[in-house]
């Protein structure tokens, strides 16, 4: 019987393009430099700066500088904070539990009250401050006490620094090159998007395709800013990227407010679905212009019906929105190609605030008091029973509590790191009492760690099923190993420490399954109540919230639970968002109008304040509602028999306003 062994081509190192072996090389060498540049600089712990090097390997330049300069800031807030709990409270086990459990609660809500570098940086010093704080309480010595904060900042710093170095050595693709084939991307997906939309089908798969486009934009945010980081000339075009997200999410919301007509258009004109089918193909053409554009729309254009002036108006103000982002990309990707800077005679657009994040408090809040309980039960049980491995036990259960206290599915990951901690304690045990003891330099270690990294990279790469798990094995491998100069073999101080982070982990996995993050549910009323807010805020003469702002935190809150399993609570809150943005655009126009006849005034503040009342924070009046429609339609009708050209513009602002409140009539049950 002959053994079929693996092909070339099917090997992990065979099936790696090139950017994938120039990321796993980038980073294991990053790794492994680290750690001998520790050795060098006789640091305590130099498995900390490889540590530190594996955390900060992104994939893109600006990824790797925003993170490393969180990382840094963080590590600095989490040493200080440590030495002041550990100078303040190792006198009073009791003291200096509740001082270490409200930092790392505190910083567990911060980091999830605010997002990218802000979210990360409190998170790590959170479990920084655990890391330092656990392991000095047997030391009397306060200097004692900074050399270790020192000590490790110090590696933190090395890490970081050595992935920055080989980042410089082997870049990779840009930032900005990512942003723009990602707009471009996007570009082309809107009009999928609208071809889906307006074919008058309602079904999962449009839902699905909602939530994608929304998604795909709010993520190219993240995209901005790590092009910001990463070049000088994509910072002076900072302000053109947040307005082409703009621009998206704008467009977006036309291709469904035109749905939204179409579903409440009592007699459409003959050939509207040939004309729906044929617009974004020609918007996808390269030569496509206004010109070519406007002859499509021509027979729209020209008819009496004021219906049809409403629908022939939001389908031009959705080809120009496109035709105007396109236009800002061709000409980014002209100056991308010559190598220029933008040129002085660019027409500057227009200044808007980055986009709105929704941010949920409660749930911050109550992930927070979670941390807190966790880690001051952890903390009594480790001074009562005086467990020698109670540090790392302690430290990887704050690791936990923090890092995965805003993941959708904390049990998940938990489960991953877990499994992670197994499979490096038996790997690593064997490597360490089996290998390293008979070697008495580094670079023999070294020439065997490098092509394991590059390997465990490459399998991470292409798995993206387990990449959570390598990614796990990668980041604890200097840890389990523990290389320190000189080394230190201690069979029973090995198991039990990993034993210890084995337990530390599975308390943490007990503490989510006990006190729960909030279900898909519970969000969605959150969610919905928070937007009803927004949405009262519009209707008022100075809102808080832009139209723009608006609408960014309305499609926040959507992507929110766009991985969600609750269907119904994606569902309902996709169709709150979608009806509210709606209706607040229609809002805003309404107010911009203006008209040369005087009597026409103040019907438009009537069907402003007729809004007024329909929601609450609990949910729909429906009476109120039935009124408002009923008025609506009344004035509609009435101001639809005008021969003048005002009245039956306003008759199609209301038409749009009654068309997208209609939905609100499926209220929830709740309600």
């Amino acid at each position: 019987m002959k053994l079929a062994l693996p092909s070339w081509h099917q090997s992990p190192w065979g099936k790696a393009s090139a950017e994938q072996w120039r990321y796993a090389l980038r980073n294991g060498l990053a790794m492994c430099l680290a750690l001998w540049l520790a050795f060098v600089l006789q640091l305590d712990s130099p498995y900390w700066a490889m540590t530190s090097a594996a955390v900060v390997s992104f994939p893109t330049v600006g990824g790797v500088i925003s993170k490393s300069l969180g990382r840094v800031l963080g590590s600095l807030m989490g040493a200080v904070a440590a030495i002041l709990i550990a100078s303040y409270g190792l006198a009073d086990p009791w003291l200096f539990s509740l001082l270490i459990a409200l930092w790392i609660g505190l910083c567990t809500y911060v980091s999830n009250h605010y997002q990218n570098n802000v979210s990360y940086g409190f998170a790590l010093a959170g479990y920084t401050a655990a890391i330092i704080a656990f392991s000095c309480v047997n030391v009397d010595d306060p200097l004692y006490i900074f050399d270790i904060a020192q000590a490790r900042v110090s590696e933190v710093i090395t890490g970081i620094l050595c992935g920055a170095f080989m980042m410089m050595l082997l870049p990779s693709t840009g930032d900005g090159e990512t942003l723009l084939g990602s707009l471009r991307q996007s570009q082309a997906r809107l009009l999928e998007h609208a071809q889906l939309l307006w074919q008058g089908q309602s079904n999962a798969e449009i839902r699905h395709a909602h939530q994608g486009i929304i998604s795909q934009i709010l993520t190219m945010n993240v995209l901005r800013i790590q092009a910001v980081w990463s070049h000088h000339r994509f910072r002076r075009h900072n302000r053109l990227f947040n307005y082409l997200l703009h621009r998206q999410l704008r467009m977006t919301s036309l291709i469904s407010g035109v749905r939204r007509l179409l579903h409440n258009w009592p007699a459409p004109p003959a050939g509207l679905d040939a004309l729906l089918a044929e617009l974004p193909r020609a918007l996808a053409a390269p030569d496509c212009d206004k010109l070519r554009i406007a002859r499509l729309l021509a027979p729209l254009a020209g008819s009496e019906d004021y219906r049809t002036q409403v629908f022939w108006q939001r389908l031009r103000h959705f080809c120009w929105c496109y035709l105007e982002a396109q236009r800002w990309l061709d000409r980014l990707a002209q100056a991308k190609q010559r190598g220029q800077d933008e040129p002085a005679h660019w027409p500057a657009p227009p200044r808007l605030a980055p986009l709105a994040m929704h941010t949920d408090s409660y749930e911050a809040a109550y992930n927070g008091a979670r941390t807190f309980l966790c880690v001051l039960l952890g903390c009594i049980f480790w001074f009562q029973t005086q467990w020698d491995a109670g540090s790392s036990a302690l430290t990887l259960l704050s690791i936990s509590c923090v890092l995965y206290s805003a993941v959708p599915a904390p049990l998940k990951s938990v489960t991953t790191m877990l499994q992670a901690i197994v499979l490096l304690s038996l790997v690593c045990f064997g490597v360490k009492f089996g290998l390293m003891i008979r070697l008495e330099a580094l670079w023999p270690f070294i020439l065997l760690l490098l092509p394991t990294l590059v390997t465990m990279q490459l399998i991470k790469l292409q798995r993206p099923a387990s990449a959570a798990l390598w990614g796990q094995l990668i980041v604890m491998l200097g840890s389990f190993l523990a290389i320190s100069n000189p080394p230190r073999y201690d069979y029973l101080g090995y198991i039990n420490g990993s034993l210890a982070q084995m337990l530390g982990v599975m308390a943490a996995g007990l503490a989510f399954q006990i006190l729960r993050p909030s279900s898909d549910s519970r969000k969605s009323r959150r969610l919905m109540r928070r937007l009803r807010r927004d949405f009262m805020d519009q209707l008022r003469t100075g809102p808080r919230l832009g139209e723009h702002e608006f609408e960014s935190r309305i499609y926040h809150a959507i992507s929110q639970l766009s991985l969600s399993q609750d269907q119904h609570s994606r569902l309902w809150v996709l169709r709150w968002g979608v009806v509210l943005l709606n209706c607040s655009h229609i809002v805003w126009q309404l107010r911009e109008w203006r008209g040369l006849n005087p009597a026409l005034y103040p019907v438009r503040d009537r069907c402003i304040r007729s809004l007024k009342g329909i929601l609450t924070e609990g949910g729909v009046q429906q009476e109120r509602l039935g009124h408002t429609l009923s008025e609506l339609a009344r004035l509609d009708a009435l101001l639809a028999r005008h021969p003048d050209r005002e009245s039956r513009a306003l008759a199609g602002l209301i038409w749009r306003l009654s068309s997208s409140l209609s939905q609100l009539q499926q209220a929830l049950p709740s309600d």
